[in-house]
């Protein structure tokens, strides 16, 4: 079984309340197995035979009707996530002050076309992640970026524990 991990768009900061115990339920009721959970912004690990494109789209889909709307699901495997912490660019950028945005596709060229970066914010695409370097931080930044709005984000101290966890699973 593939060991994934679902990073989850928009819970428990828009209104969309979900505790980690509902949806380590919903994941379970869903055939997932061996569910765990981390922090309560909407990351939760698990098994699965199915394909990733399936356990998005089925854990989306479930949220969607718990929600009255679906939030939106992105998926990683454990290998993904290592190389996405491993490849982090900005090697002199606090963890905690590198974001990653997880997509559900790959991110289009021209991404970052058209950012606005007031405070002097850098800006990587790599496949489905964007890498983002909040040189203040993130919580009053005032980055303008419209290829962030479909994703979910996750700074890197989280990533390097999700894949930590996710490796702990294999």
């Amino acid at each position: 079984m593939t060991v994934y991990v679902a990073l989850l768009r928009a819970v428990n900061v828009t209104g969309m309340a979900l505790p980690m115990t509902e949806l380590k339920a919903i994941c379970e009721d869903l055939g997932f197995e061996d569910v765990r959970t981390y922090i309560q912004s909407g990351n939760v690990l698990f098994r699965s035979d199915e394909k990733e494109a399936v356990v998005a789209d089925k854990l989306d889909e479930a949220l969607g009707r718990k929600f009255g709307r679906k939030p939106g699901v992105m998926v990683r495997t454990t290998e993904e996530l290592e190389e996405i912490a491993a490849n982090a660019p900005f090697p002199d950028a606090k963890p905690n002050f590198l974001l990653i945005h997880f997509l559900q596709e790959k991110a289009p060229a021209k991404a970052l076309d058209g950012m606005v970066a007031p405070d002097s914010e850098e800006a990587v695409i790599a496949g489905r992640e964007i890498y983002v370097h909040y040189p203040n931080g993130s919580g009053r930044s005032k980055l303008k970026l419209t290829a962030l709005k479909t994703g979910t984000s996750r700074n890197l101290n989280t990533v390097r524990k999700l894949a930590e966890m996710a490796r702990a699973m294999e």
